[in-house]
């Protein structure tokens, strides 16, 4: 019934119509606030295009080109007066055209549709001031950056050989850079939050954010801030909250590789994820009466530098002939040690090459390693907490990164 509803021809005329009369309200309201007054047509106008493309639309194609010809003529004469007038705007003509289309996309497709692209043009429409603020700290760098990241992956992944490298690197290079290209970019989503959505929102946020590009590092640099802040709390509840999104990213990056183990970290991940979430409530309701300054200038490093992807790639392939080496000569005790070793470095491609290398070691010792790394890992945090603040807050941090590390480790065992 409200399909049917829906397709008739009346209920499309008064959705064109109105989401023309809507447009052209949007760019009556910008002429107001910019006291740009001389530009063709008036919010009526832009509702009437919208009925002639709608009508045009229905009753033939041919009808709806020549109209659609007739006004791009128009505005044209309309742009070129304009030009000789020192102004340059195309965006009025676009929304034009774009008003103008809305009889046909309704006829050919539906009302969602519509909708849907009348939502874009009015997002799109309101991103100037925004976007003015992020033309002053975006580098340009960084496109050029994520553009090579792009080749490589999109270019080069495809081409790699997928079978194994040798009998002591149980892994192929389709793998090894595979891992590359999506633990990069994990790290990039958050480093791009960090630096150009959410920067300078607060100490919590950069914990979680940083969470996501890499705890280690977010817990250093909010230790050394909170070594000349008097906000134990906030920066305790900042800390713990990066370890926190750190078992959600290794959990989908597990998931990303191989499910089977990915299904046997899956409890323990959630468990260890839930208490150091509540012990993050716990710090942060107490660090409400705490006044905190703002975090400053902090210069994150682009994880898709491609010195940093292929230092990652070295990485994850001598962390497979590590692997490959121990299990052979000690067996899954080997194992257990060098995973609470690696804890102590980056434990990213250690992680990496126990998901996609292909070692004879059932899911349950390969669980075991990732969550030993993990729980060492959270050790050596507490230690950076606590030296490079050396005050209640690395004291308060320090402590729960402990208990959480004890906690991972002794996860692994059970598992």
């Amino acid at each position: 019934m409200l399909e049917n509803l829906l397709h008739a021809p009346w209920v499309e005329l008064i959705f064109v119509v109105i989401a023309g009369f809507l447009i052209g309200l949007e760019i009556k309201a910008h002429r107001i606030h910019t006291e740009s007054h001389r530009e063709i047509g008036s919010v009526r106008t832009f509702a009437f295009i919208s009925l002639i493309g709608y009508i045009f639309a229905k009753m033939n194609l041919y009808l709806y080109m020549v109209g659609y010809i007739a006004i791009l003529t128009h505005l044209s004469l309309f742009y070129f007066f304009k030009l000789k007038s020192n102004r340059s705007g195309m965006i009025l003509f676009l929304l034009s055209t774009l008003v103008y289309s809305f009889g046909i996309v309704v006829v050919t497709y539906n009302i969602w549709f519509l909708l849907i692209i009348f939502v874009a043009v009015v997002f799109i429409s309101n991103l100037d001031k925004r976007l003015q603020h992020f033309y002053t700290i975006f580098d340009e760098r960084e496109i050029e950056t994520f553009a090579k990241l792009l080749l490589l992956s999109g270019v080069i992944l495809p081409l790699l050989p997928q079978e194994q490298i040798s009998e002591i690197i149980p892994v192929s290079y389709f793998k090894v850079w595979l891992a590359v290209v999506i633990v990069s970019l994990f790290s990039y989503v958050g480093y791009v939050l960090k630096k150009y959505i959410f920067n300078d929102k607060g100490y919590l946020v950069t914990g979680i954010l940083g969470g996501i590009y890499s705890s280690t590092a977010t817990t250093l640099v909010l230790a050394k801030k909170a070594s000349s802040n008097a906000t134990p709390y906030l920066f305790a509840s900042s800390i713990v909250v990066a370890t926190t999104l750190m078992y959600l990213r290794l959990l989908g990056i597990a998931f990303a590789f191989n499910t089977e183990i990915a299904y046997k970290l899956l409890i323990p991940f959630i468990i260890l994820t839930l208490i150091s979430g509540v012990i993050v409530l716990v710090l942060y309701n107490k660090s409400k009466h705490e006044k905190a300054d703002t975090l400053g200038e902090n210069e994150d490093k682009n994880p898709l530098e491609l010195g940093t992807a292929f230092l990652f790639a070295f990485l994850f392939i001598v962390m497979a002939i590590l692997t490959h080496f121990v299990l052979s000569q000690y067996g899954d005790l080997g194992l257990n040690i060098l995973s609470f070793i690696v804890g102590f470095t980056d434990i990213d491609p250690f992680v990496l090459s126990l998901l996609s290398s292909k070692f004879g070691v059932s899911v349950e010792s390969v669980a075991t390693a990732i969550l030993i790394a993990t729980g060492s890992n959270n050790i050596l945090k507490a230690l950076y907490a606590y030296l490079f603040s050396k005050n209640k807050a690395g004291m308060l941090s320090g402590v729960f990164l402990l208990v959480l590390g004890i906690l991972t480790i002794t996860a692994g065992f059970i598992a």
